[in-house]
This record gives structure tokens, C-alpha cells and sequence, in this order.
């Protein structure tokens, strides 16, 4: 059975929540950010870079206790407040094509360590080390962890009549998107959604995989002090129906030596090749990829189709093993500099004209894992290749923060 626990959320006020929170940090522009720290007092990203208004790099522990004061002073100057008692959230984000609605709640370190919070990637020891870092020294996280859950009516049903009361945050952020909150502090009602997750056997991290390995790693360090909020975890819990899956698709700098004609033949040893000239094409169905190279599309259909587990029948995974390795030369998917990586969210003529813009380049597209093969590959203990998935929805900074 899975734990949630309602938690002292801290928030901004309802008058600035459209000005407070942000997309993630890294999302950003040099333009863009400095755009929104020149012209946006109240934005969340002064208290992710507090040492703009001086104009100073600073790294490490100096840094992190940066954010912190600057943290402290959005809560002295009102600009974010604390609930002044547990409670779960509800959370709507409205795109242009999706609708996502979740759950905001901590989870169960233990449900971590124990797996009933099943894992699918793997993650890099620096990256856990350094993030770990920065919770202890900034005392706060407004990053949740993105999980799925089995598909469940009751629930559905209870968020559909929830979504029917009063918001406490409405409002659009600048790429259009509208963001609703909900907040839920009834003791019984508190009590009913807790009892609705004991029932659920198993959660599944969608996206955060670093992010819930270093408040792993935070409570290891940290749990002598008694601080019971380290034995959680804030996250984002939706429908496994409700998620987004886009696949991430790669473009090679450099054909590794080989001529395009001699490439092909090689392909044809696997691969059944269609020649789709200028039709922006992308695969339509599992077991096909899409290529483009010198100025043409081509379609690849798998010919063979036996694997001894589920991680050789990732499209994502068999595209390295028949092609990027032996082929192109690629050993590492994390480090190497001849590949690069676009999520599948963005249009296929982007990887046109990145491809375009080297001498010597070939670009692969893929078709989106489903949840049911990341499902397999965390109830088998398995990891998918790294950038094999891009998962919507992406959560906004400074909504709601967790404290340590």
C-alpha cells in the first residue's frame, strides 16, 4: 500500500501567484531570464538566483544559503505564506492539447526504499549528491516528483465533482497555459484520499528520478535531527491515463566515417527502408523509426522482432543496439558530444534544421514508450536507456514549496 500525507504547503499569495511562479530554471534563455529578473520583482527566480541584482556568480555553499535568505525574505515580505495546517492540493495545468490533474502530496521515503515507489531510470551519483546539497542547505524543495498511479475511477470521479468547488489559485502563465489549485483540509476528506491510496499496491516515478534519490539521500544524512518532514517527499501523484509520453529523438553530428550510400546498406541488414523524400515523416506504431539524411526522410521498419526482456524491446534501446552503437560509433548516451537530444514534443522540423546545419549528420526519430513498458521495466528492476522518455506535465516553480 502507498503513503501520501498532507503537509504545511507554503504558496504565494493569491493576488501574485501569476507573477510568482515559473518554468524550471533551466528552461530559460540567458533573454528570457534576464527579462523576467529586470522586469518581475515577485518572480520565483530571484530566490533561484539571488545573486543577480549584484551581478555575481556564486556556486556551491555560498549559493545555496543565497536562496535560502532570499527565500526567507519572499515569506517576511508576504509575497509567499504558510498553510497554517496540513493539507493536500489539487492541481489542474490546461494547455493548448492537454489537460493534467493531480495530486499534490508528500511520499513515504520508506515506500521508496521498500519499492512500492518503483523507479525506471538510472540516475548520476553527482547529480544526487549535489541536489542533496542544496535541500539541506536551502531547507526547501518546489520541485515535486511527477508519479503515476493505476487508473482509478473512484478517484476520477472525486477529482472531476473536487474541480466543481471555489480555486484558491486561478490564472494563466505566459505561454498560455491556465493552472488551477484546489486546496483540501478537511480532516475527512483528508482521511478518505489517504484511505483511496492504501489500496494502491504500487507507485511509479514518471519523472524526478534525482530529485527523490537525493531526498533519499538527505534523509540517510539528516534523520538523527528528528526533522520529520525528511521521512517525505513532495510530489505530483496523476492518473497513469492522464500522463504524456513523448519520446526524445537524437540527431548525430557526424555519420562516423561512413558515406550515406554505405550507411543504408548496413540499415537494410535489420531494417526494412522506405524512401519518404521530403514528407516530414515520424514513426506511426512501435518497431518503426524515422530518419533524415542529406535532405530526405526515410521510414525503418524493423525486420526481426526476438528479445529476452523487456529493456532490448524499447524502440529506444534497439535503435542503440542495431544502429547508434555499431554503426555510428556512439558508446555512451550520456556523454557522448556527437548526439544530441529533442524531445518529441517539439516539431519535426527542428531536427531538420539541426541535422541541416552540419556537413555530415543523420537524424533518428522514435515512437513514444508507453506506460505500460516503463510499468515493466520498474516491476522487473530494469532501467531505460538514458533520454528515452519526455514526460508532460512539467510543474511550476514556486507554486507550492515544500520545507525540510
Amino acid at each position: 500500500m502507498a503513503t501520501i500525507v498532507p503537509f504545511k504547503a507554503v504558496r504565494p499569495t493569491r493576488d501574485k501567484a501569476a507573477l510568482v511562479t515559473s518554468r524550471s530554471y533551466d528552461e530559460y534563455s540567458p533573454a528570457e531570464l534576464a527579462s523576467q529578473l529586470d522586469y518581475n520583482p515577485f518572480s520565483f527566480l530571484h530566490v533561484l538566483n539571488p545573486a543577480y541584482v549584484n551581478q555575481q556568480k556564486l556556486s556551491g555553499a555560498t549559493r545555496f544559503t543565497s536562496v535560502n535568505l532570499k527565500y526567507q525574505e519572499f515569506k517576511t515580505e508576504g509575497i509567499l505564506k504558510e498553510e497554517t495546517a496540513p493539507v493536500f492540493l489539487l492541481y489542474e495545468i490546461q494547455s493548448r492539447n492537454n489537460t493534467f490533474t493531480g495530486i499534490i502530496a508528500a511520499t513515504s521515503i520508506a515506500d521508496y526504499k521498500n519499492n512500492i515507489i518503483k523507479k525506471h531510470e538510472d540516475t548520476l551519483s553527482y547529480r544526487v549528491e549535489y541536489f542533496k546539497d542544496y535541500l539541506h542547505q536551502t531547507g526547501f524543495n518546489t520541485e515535486p516528483v511527477l508519479i503515476t498511479y493505476p487508473q482509478n475511477n473512484t478517484l476520477q470521479q472525486w477529482i472531476t465533482e473536487r474541480k466543481q468547488r471555489r480555486p484558491l489559485h486561478l490564472f494563466s502563465s505566459l505561454n498560455k497555459d491556465k493552472h488551477t489549485l484546489w486546496r483540501i483540509r478537511d480532516a475527512e476528506e483528508i482521511q478518505w484520499l489517504q484511505k483511496q491510496f492504501d489500496n494502491i499496491p504500487a507507485l511509479y516515478i514518471a519523472d524526478g528520478h534525482h530529485r527523490s534519490a537525493s531526498a533519499e539521500m538527505l534523509y540517510d544524512q539528516d534523520k538523527e535531527t528528528g526533522n520529520e518532514n525528511l521521512n517525505y517527499f513532495m510530489s505530483f501523484l496523476i492518473s497513469e491515463h492522464d500522463l504524456k509520453i513523448y519520446e526524445y529523438n537524437r540527431v548525430i553530428h557526424s555519420l562516423h566515417g561512413l558515406k550515406k550510400e554505405n550507411l543504408l546498406e548496413a540499415l537494410a541488414v535489420d531494417f526494412e527502408i522506405e524512401n519518404k523524400h521530403l514528407e516530414l515523416w515520424k514513426p506511426e506504431q512501435k518497431f518503426e523509426f524515422g530518419m533524415y539524411m542529406d535532405g530526405e526522410f526515410y521510414a525503418l521498419r524493423l525486420k526481426n522482432r526476438v528479445f529476452t526482456s523487456v529493456r532490448e524491446a524499447l524502440d529506444a534501446q534497439i535503435l542503440y543496439d542495431n544502429v547508434l552503437h555499431p554503426l555510428l560509433g556512439i558508446t555512451d548516451l550520456r556523454s557522448d558530444v556527437r548526439i544530441e537530444y529533442l524531445p518529441g514534443s517539439r516539431p519535426i522540423t527542428m531536427l531538420k534544421e539541426l541535422v541541416d546545419s552540419y556537413e555530415d549528420a543523420v537524424g533518428f526519430t522514435l515512437f513514444p514508450a508507453s506506460i505500460e513498458e516503463i510499468k515493466a521495466l520498474a516491476d522487473n528492476n530494469l532501467i531505460m536507456p538514458p533520454k528515452s522518455t519526455y514526460i508532460e506535465p512539467k510543474f511550476r516553480s514556486g507554486l507550492v514549496v515544500y520545507e525540510l
